[in-house]
């Protein structure tokens, strides 16, 4: 549709102008006709707005995206490319989102959210390495990865541009880019030269960055800095190049701004003692510091970061006596300031004080003379052809002058500092390639913009154009490779104005044409500038001012004030000054100010390559050669040669965004954001853009958009391109609209915004037909659900008014029945009541008559009784008194009584022993006066029995007399007397009557009172005694509960500290490992390479051998070295040489060492034979007897001694001729092998020269023999040997003794001989070494005898002690079981006691049995060794008897002598010394798991484990320790050889785990033998505990482990991502996605590394196939597989976390199937114990997080239930990316988002953002015993291992 059309319709949304927002947004409410002149809008309040438009004009509103196109990474995705647009977008993104980066084509967009962000993390950094820039969201990481992979890629140099205005972040941006680069390209050397480039940050920070209104750490410098990389891409050095410092900062700040940071870095830190001498205070005592007012900022601490900058410093090389120059130079700048300056006459002339403490800190700080100083700061030099005078200056001119002066110390001390950083970066290899970081300051304008703002603006200009052209390159390349039509593109071309600038008699060149005039000043420089470039369109003179001018640059244009120009372009500093600072005593204080030419640009371009390039312009020429001097005509050049260095490379831009002026946290000002996009070329991008085709789509991303406007006969086609271009043709009418390229589609703008329309409209057109149908069904179902119901409640209402009726009649029928019975009952009642009234009537009368006359006669009666009751109640009254006050004399005594116990009491009372006491006492108490009231309701029954007894027979007697009465009124009527005597009786038993009466109710009343008391008193003590007992029993309650749950409490809580312990201590201790096994591959490494440097061939004897080999043969009399002492050991060593003896000077130390000790020995020895000589003496009587007997003995003895070794000798020459002629005779039948004969040959002469040193032990012998024979002769001398034969003799003579035995006890008697004889004449040929040596082994028999007898003894004490100590406890346990059996019935007893004895039996048959086990195996081994040694004489007289039939029939004999071996095997293997290395590479160096794939698991292993069986059973430790050594080192070469084969590192932790449960099952302890067979128990080690080679194959197999694991790690990672989150395993799912990404030119040209799910899967049911196959062990398949699930979970979901594109409804349910997927794997493969499944739980929460809904506060709350796997940043940072896949579906509000971070305020999450995918569980292996024996396992042919022989 056209423009207009689009316009016209109804309720379309644009975007209007406004003065507040910029943009706001509308709605059409009224279509717009042809002719209309406004548009009829309603904005987002709800209120009407007309706008008015003029087509003539273009004054047209602005179309605005659909919302499904809001938001995205890539602002040239967006279908209407416009200012408003983009400005939505970002602001979308920044606000809603948090998104910070944004792609606007190349450029990333990066605003500043004045907050730390989770973002920058390593786990980020790896992250983003090797991700194609699109793939991920928009960050900084992916703009280096993009210029890091393009350098490796096309071998080109790159450059990140990155810019903006004060604040909005470059410097940061720049530091995080080297950050990266420093990460991804570390240094393959251990130069650390990654940490030198980013610790140069904190020091270009110090010196150049400062506070200003705009931001606290600006940067007031540009700087370029290059990171160079060697040919593997790792860093090797760094060069830095800066532009344009701030040097007026130094010398004046603006009110609430500072100076430079490390001027209050050292001000904060003056009061170090290294610092004293500088003589500075806080920063507002210095002039320099304060002008700005505030010497602080928020947050920052000066001191701390003074620290950083001089770890910096150390860190780059700067020496501590440089580094205190530089504080030095800092600190005189500040006194400079602080000079007071005097004005003289009228202000002509001034002078400073030389009393000015700031001047003398200052001469002295930089070593110049005072005078001078003090003398030129006010003076200066004026040179004329004819004559040299000195002026004075004026006040404002030395005030310049001073501030000039600071100015240039401080440039010169911040270039000497970059010279030197670049040193410390520099590298002396050479650089292959470089990566160049621009970070230099954005586009200026202030209210009052100087110099400094000019050359900015300058710089921006040339980088604005260099942007525009690549970008109009990128654009036309792109065009061009896809074969479309190049239409030129206009775009703006800032080279007029760049002319305006740097063109001959430009503003530069005229400003350097001003400053050569002596008399220059700034007007005269502008009015030049108004008369020659007053027609330039870019030049304009302002109205009101001739002082400034007007420039307009492409962002904005600028006035600049012309006042200072000259003075900062021209520098000037007065040359007087100059040399007095380069005549200072200081080194390099002179150094700085020297005469700079070209060798500062030489120092500064040598850490630098060469690059060839060719300038884009042509280089202006200067003038002359005083121009150089100019700063604007050095800004220039060096700009010159930033753009070549530039355009010689690939640029990467990165533009910063200030979003605010008030620094806060994500706050968008539209003004300000839009002011910064045009000003950084952001919207010239979009304008570019725009102009040609900005909408781009792939053919299967259009295809799958837009296929449901397809019809079903273009879908049927395979072509998908045919079917895109056929279906655009049929919607977009106009061509010019859309072009087809090679492999995408390019639109105009506007036309995808169409299509998604036509999408919606169709969507809706479907929404409202299945609306319609599911409406109809609905109603349908609901009318027969309602018709069911209706005939359903009639047929209910009919039966229940039927039922009514029925109930009605027969309620009637049942009243009229009711009503007769209810009549007749009550006229009956009626008559009888009116009976029954009368009666009573009559009753009463007759009742009262009786009872008045009753009455009278007893009113009389009571009369007499009160009377005599009155005068008793007086006489009892006086009693009770007397009684009353005898009882309150009572009470107060006893109440004083009571008092004083009652103290006692409450002191015994405080007592938890008294409580006690008194609660036994208040129970006994409480049953004691149970048991009185039970007494005392007895006694009362009682009583009340006989008082019932007395008022019975009372009222019997009563009626009796009352009938004898009336008898006898009846009788004797007449008879008054009588009566009144019976009237009185009857008044004395009424009296006594009423007496007994009160009696009785006297003491009913007392009893009551009694038993009141008692109750109450009882209840009160029950209710303390309960009251007591639930205190208690609360108390222990509590006690307890408090117990309990602190001691679960705290078992729980140091179980759960025990595992955490516990696995970090196993993770820590494996890390260890894996840093050992790294470095000693590196130590291999290294080796190999210093092999590979010498080159020596040939066979290097090792040094030890060759010493032990030339002392043992060559040099017999080094080793008899220990008969002198050190003297005679370094004579000797000079006589035979300086070399040999370096390598035996050790074992002559070691002997020496020796020889004391012997010496020690012998003389304890002497003492003890001083000893036997005094008990000799005692019994000298019987030594005269036997001294013939005893000297005859000794003599006999010698001499058998002398012919058992003459035997000896003779059978020993024997047996070597023999041997000799064998030997001989095999070597003639195999000389064909020429090694062979060697070896033999080499064999011989090792015999010859055994046997010649027999012939001079024989010698040897002889010559002691004659000496014992004249020793004997001797009679003095034969006393003393018989003394010493006596007190040294043999302790066990019956012991066989040796060759070697009896030679020691011959040296050992020759010794004694030594000391009667002449010394020189015995030691004239050596002998004297000899006889010493004999002592020397004599004392060592008679030492390990009594070692032996010692040790015999000590065990065979604790033995005894072991069976007292048993015996008692058998008789103490014997004791009481008879005490407890005395106790007991006989009956009992007797049981008892046959249990003991059978218990006693039975115990006394398992030892017999034990014994006789014990004695059986026994039996077997000496019958085992009998067949071996059996077996070895066969074979010896085999090879004697048959050595010429041997030679006949060689292989015959052989495969005889193989099956008599095979007969019994015993699980060992046998092999010699010699064949190991054979061993070691055949069966691991050389062997391929194929070659044993079809016999048993990890046979290697097992063939190992035999042969150590074999060496353990002939006690051979040398040849275990050397074949399990070489084991573990072949092993590690393998690993380190095949360190990428999964199959082989697979197979040899297998083998190196079965090795390590072979030693574990057969070392013979008990915890480790619970599974083994009785035949496996047989085949245990007998001799060696090989636990600390158990250790080290534990180490082995964790560095085999996690070898395995990087294998395995390494070929999944680059799967997960395609596999798992993109992979389409449900068809129908792409055209819900969201919509697609614009890829760039660069990720063209790489390969389809897409995977699916199944080729995942695939890859690992590999791995779990080959570890099973190899026979590793279940339990490591599990823990590998939960190692590499956890990976897949934290890649895939750290991928997630970095990606809007797949954050949707739709790759939620994709994501959720894949992982049910795997899940099914998981227990398709019976590993779903193995923990694999619960690492996926965060990737499952976040599945189901996408698909929620995501509306309402329950929905958060189910969110937050539901997320517990997530962290909340992981949470939110979904929410934020979460993208609607179709207009119909909502965003995520803020709101919302809001909500879920305020329920989730209360968790303890860690602030990572990702997870580390580089985490390693600590591995385990646990014991797993083989049921294989040894006996049963056959070596295979193929592994040609015949050398081994089985035993």
């Amino acid at each position: 549709k056209s423009y207009l059309e689009t316009l016209s319709c109804f309720y379309t949304r644009v975007w209007i102008p406004d003065p507040d927002e910029v943009w706001r947004s509308a709605e059409i409410i009224k279509d717009y006709k042809e002719g209309d002149k406004s548009l009829q809008l309603k904005l987002e309040d709800e209120t009407l707005y007309e706008y008015p438009i003029n087509l003539q004009g273009n004054e047209l509103p602005f179309l605005r995206n659909p919302d499904i196109l809001v938001g995205q990474n890539d602002l040239t995705a967006l279908s209407y490319l416009h200012e408003p647009a983009v400005l939505h977008n970002l602001k979308v993104r920044f606000l809603e989102s948090n998104h910070i980066y944004t792609y606007c084509g190349i450029v990333l967009v990066a605003i500043n959210p004045y907050e730390q962000l989770p973002i920058y993390e390593q786990d980020v950094i790896y992250a983003y390495s090797g991700q194609n820039m699109g793939d991920m969201d928009p960050h900084i990481f992916a703009v280096a990865e993009e210029a890091y992979k393009q350098m490796a890629r096309d071998e080109k140099n790159q450059s990140i541009i990155v810019s903006g205005e004060s604040g909005a972040g470059k410097t940061v941006s720049a530091k995080y880019a080297m950050r990266f680069f420093a990460t991804v390209g570390g240094s393959a050397s251990e130069t650390n030269i990654e940490a030198k480039v980013l610790a140069s940050s904190p020091i270009m920070e110090a010196i150049g960055n400062a506070k200003t209104t705009r931001n606290d750490n600006s940067s007031r410098f540009g700087k370029y800095i290059q990171i160079g990389f060697d040919k593997e891409y790792h860093i090797i050095g760094a060069n830095m190049r800066t532009y344009l410092l701030e040097k007026s900062r130094v010398v004046f700040q603006a009110e609430d701004e500072r100076n430079y940071h490390i001027f209050y870095q050292l001000c904060a830190s003056s009061s170090l003692p290294e610092f004293k001498e500088l003589g500075l205070t806080c920063a507002e005592d210095f002039f320099y510091t304060s002008q700005g007012g505030d010497t602080s900022i928020d947050g920052v601490d000066d001191a701390d970061d003074f620290e950083k900058t001089r770890h910096a410093f150390t860190l780059l090389g700067v020496k501590e006596s440089h580094q205190m120059t530089i504080f030095r130079i800092i600190a005189a700048i500040l006194h400079l300031g602080n000079l007071e300056i005097q004005g003289e006459r009228d202000g002509e002339a001034c002078s400073v004080s030389g009393e000015d403490e700031h001047l003398s800190s200052f001469c002295s700080l930089l070593g110049v003379e005072q005078s001078q100083m003090q003398h030129w700061l006010c003076h200066r030099k004026l040179v004329t052809t004819a004559e040299t005078y000195v002026k004075s200056m004026t006040l404002h001119q030395v005030v310049n002058a001073r501030n000039a002066l600071a100015k240039h110390i401080y440039a010169q001390l911040f270039s000497w500092i970059v010279q030197h950083v670049n040193k410390a970066l520099h590298s002396t290899v050479g650089q292959h390639s470089f990566i160049g970081v621009l970070d230099i300051y954005g586009f200026e304008t202030f209210e009052v913009n100087s110099f400094e703002q000019f050359c900015i603006n300058y710089a921006n200009e040339k980088l604005q154009q260099q942007f525009n052209s690549h970008v109009f390159k990128l654009e036309q390349e792109e065009y061009m490779k896809e074969g479309i039509p190049w239409t030129l593109i206009d775009f703006y071309d800032n080279q007029p104005c760049i002319d305006l600038i740097e063109a001959k008699l430009g503003i530069l060149d005229l400003l350097d044409e001003e400053c050569k005039v002596p008399k220059g000043t700034d007007q005269n420089w502008v009015q030049k500038l108004y008369d020659r470039h007053a027609a330039s369109q870019h030049f304009q003179k302002p109205r009101m001012s001739n002082t400034s001018f007007i420039v307009l640059h492409f962002a904005d244009k600028v006035e600049y004030q012309s006042e200072g120009f000259l003075e900062k372009n021209r520098d000037t500093v007065y040359e007087e000054q100059i040399n007095i600072l380069k005549a200072s005593k200081y080194q390099m204080v002179a150094d700085l100010f020297q005469e700079e030419g070209a060798v500062p640009a030489a120092a500064l371009r040598k850490g630098t390559p060469r690059i060839k390039v060719r300038s884009a312009s042509p280089a202006f020429k200067a003038a002359n050669k005083e121009h150089r001097k100019t700063v604007g005509h050095q800004f220039r050049n060096s700009l010159q040669l930033l753009m070549e260095t530039l355009n010689a490379t690939t640029p990467h831009y990165v533009r910063c965004i200030k979003p605010n002026d008030e620094k806060l946290p994500f706050k968008f000002d539209p003004k300000r954001a839009v002011q910064q996009l045009r000003a950084c070329g952001v919207l010239e991008t979009i304008r570019i853009s725009a102009a040609g085709f900005p909408s781009r789509w792939s053919y299967p991303d259009f295809f799958d958009r837009y296929r449901v406007l397809m019809n079903k006969r273009d879908l049927s086609k395979n072509d998908k391109k045919q079917i895109c271009q056929t279906l655009l043709e049929d919607l977009i009418k106009d061509p010019d609209k859309f072009q087809f390229g090679r492999t995408k589609i390019f639109f105009r703008a506007g036309q995808v915004a169409y299509l998604e329309k036509l999408r919606a409209d169709k969507f809706r057109a479907a929404t409202i037909m299945i609306q319609k149908t599911v409406r109809g069904w609905l109603q349908r179902a609901k009318y027969q659900r309602l018709r069911r119901a209706t005939l359903a409640l009639q047929r209910y209402a009919r039966g229940h008014l039927a039922r009514r009726l029925y109930e009605n009649l027969r309620r009637t029928r049942a009243a009229i029945i009711l009503q007769k019975q209810y009549r007749m009952v009550r006229m009956r009642r009626a008559f009888l009541r009116v009976r029954n009234a009368t009666i009573t009537i009559q009753a009463f009368a007759r009742g009262m008559f009786v009872r008045r006359i009753y009455r009278q006669m007893l009113m009389e009666h009571k009369a007499t009784i009160l009377q005599k009751f009155a005068r008793g109640w007086l006489a009892r009254v006086r009693l009770r008194r007397a009684r009353a006050a005898a009882v309150v004399l009572q009470c107060h005594w006893r109440r004083l009584q009571a008092r004083r116990q009652l103290k006692a009491l409450r002191i015994e009372a405080r007592s938890a022993q008294h409580l006690k006491k008194l609660n036994i006492g208040m129970e006994n108490k409480v049953v004691q006066l149970q048991r009185k009231v039970d007494e005392q309701n007895k006694e009362n029954k009682l009583l009340n029995e006989q008082l019932s007894m007395l008022t019975s027979a009372h009222s019997s007697e009563v009626e009796k007399l009352k009938k004898e009465l009336q008898e006898y009124q009846q009788s004797q009527r007449g008879e008054g007397n009588q009566l009144l005597s019976l009237q009185e009786e009857m008044e004395r038993l009424r009296m006594e009557l009423e007496r007994a009466h009160g009696e009785r109710e006297v003491m009913e009343d007392s009893h009551g009172k009694e038993r009141d008391l008692l109750r109450k008193r009882i209840s009160d003590l029950e209710e303390e005694n309960t009251l007591l007992k639930q205190e208690k029993e609360e108390l222990n309650s509590r006690i307890l509960c408090q117990s309990e749950d602190e001691f679960a409490r705290n078992t729980v809580e140091e179980n759960i500290q025990l595992k955490k312990e516990l696995e970090e201590d196993r993770s820590r201790y494996q890390n260890l490992i894996k840093e050992y096994a790294s470095l000693e591959q590196r130590y291999d490494r290294l080796m190999d390479e210093i092999t590979i440097i010498k080159q020596t061939p040939g066979h290097r004897r090792n040094p030890s051998n060759q010493s032990s080999l030339e002392s043992d043969s060559n040099n017999p009399s080094i080793c008899t070295s220990e008969i002198g002492d050190t003297e005679d050991v370094i004579q000797q060593v000079e006589e035979i040489g300086m070399e040999k003896a370096a390598m035996d000077m050790t074992l002559f130390l070691k002997l020496q060492k020796r020889v004391r000790e012997l010496e020690l020995e012998r003389k304890k020895l002497q003492t003890q034979l001083e000893k036997k000589e005094q008990e000799s003496k005692k019994s000298q009587v019987v030594e005269t007897k036997t001294e013939a007997t005893s000297e005859h003995e000794d003599f006999a003895y010698n001499s058998l001694k002398r012919q058992e070794l003459e035997s000896e000798n003779k059978k020993l020459k024997n047996e070597l001729n023999e041997l000799r002629k064998a030997i001989a005779d095999h070597a003639t039948q195999n000389n064909s092998s020429n090694n062979v004969q060697d070896s033999y040959n080499l064999l011989l002469n090792q015999l010859k020269s055994a046997n010649e040193e027999l012939e001079v032990r024989k010698e040897e012998v002889l010559i002691l023999r004659s000496q014992i024979m004249k020793a004997a002769q001797q009679k003095e001398t034969g006393k003393n040997m018989e003394r010493i034969s006596s007190s040294a003799g043999w302790p066990s003579s019956d012991r066989p003794i040796d060759q070697e035995d009896a030679i020691e006890a011959y040296q050992g008697v020759c010794e004694t001989n030594r000391k009667t004889e002449d010394w020189g004449y015995l030691n004239e040929d050596g002998e004297l070494g000899l006889a010493y040596q004999g002592l020397k082994q004599v004392a060592r028999l008679l030492e390990e005898q009594l070692q032996n007898q010692r040790r015999e003894h000590e065990e065979e004490m604790e033995a005894l002690k072991n069976q007292v100590d048993s015996m008692q406890e058998e008789l103490e346990k014997q004791q009481q079981a008879l005490l407890q059996t005395l106790q007991l019935s006989p009956e009992v007893q007797v049981e008892l006691g046959l249990q003991q004895e059978i218990t006693r039996l039975t115990n006394e048959n398992l030892d017999l049995k034990e014994l006789l086990e014990k004695l059986e195996n026994n039996e077997k081994k000496l019958k085992k060794q009998l067949k071996i040694y059996m077996k070895k004489v066969q074979d010896f007289e085999a090879s004697q008897t048959v050595v010429p039939v041997e030679r006949r029939s060689h292989k015959r004999n052989m495969q005889v002598a193989v099956q008599r071996k095979e007969k019994d095997f015993q699980g060992m293997l046998e092999y010699y010394k010699e064949d190991e290395p054979l061993l070691i590479r055949n069966l691991i160096t050389d062997l391929k798991p194929q070659a044993v794939s079809a016999t048993v698991p990890c046979l290697p292993a097992y063939i190992l484990f035999m042969c150590i069986r074999h060496a353990d059973y002939i006690n051979d430790d040398q040849k275990v320790h050397s074949l399990l050594t070489s084991t573990i080192n072949g092993i590690k070469k393998v690993l380190k050889k095949h360190h990428d084969d999964f199959e082989m590192t697979s197979f040899w932790l297998a083998n190196t785990c079965r090795l390590l449960h072979c030693l574990k099952q057969y070392s013979g302890e008990e915890a480790f033998m619970t599974q083994n067979t009785a035949k496996q128990n047989e085949h245990c080690l007998k001799n060696f505990d090989l636990t600390e080679y158990r250790q080290v194959l534990g180490h082995l197999s964790i560095q085999n482990y996690q070898q395995l694991i990087n294998i395995a790690e390494g070929i999944l990672q680059p799967m997960i991502v395609s596999a798992v989150l993109e992979n389409e395993s449900i068809q129908g799912l792409s055209s819900v996605k969201p919509m697609g990404y614009r890829k760039y030119s660069s990720n063209s040209g790489e390969g389809d590394n897409s995977y699916s799910l199944d080729e995942m899967i695939r890859q690992l049911n590999s791995f779990h196939s080959i570890m099973c196959d190899q026979g590793l062990d279940p339990e490591i398949i599990q823990q590998v597989f939960k190692q590499l699930f956890y990976m897949i979970n934290a890649v895939a979901l750290n991928n997630l976390l970095l990606r809007k594109d797949v954050c949707s409804w739709s790759t939620g349910m994709q994501l959720r199937f894949n992982i049910s997927q795997l899940e099914e794997w998981l227990r398709g493969k019976n590993l779903q114990q193995s923990g694999a499944a619960q690492t996926l739980e965060p990737l499952i929460q976040a599945a189901q997080l996408l698909q929620l809904k995501k509306k309402t506060s329950e929905d958060a709350e189910a969110i937050c239930s539901l997320c517990t796997s997530l962290t909340t940043q992981q949470i939110v940072k979904i929410l934020n990316l979460y993208t609607p896949v179709n207009e119909f579906e909502e965003r995520v509000t803020v709101a919302f988002i809001r909500n879920i971070q305020k329920q989730l305020q209360e968790r303890n999450d860690p602030p990572q953002l990702l997870l580390d995918f580089k985490h390693m569980f600590p591995v385990l292996f646990p014991f797993n015993p083989s049921a294989i024996t040894m006996d049963s396992i056959h070596l295979p042919a193929s592994l040609n291992l015949d050398f081994l022989n089985k035993v």
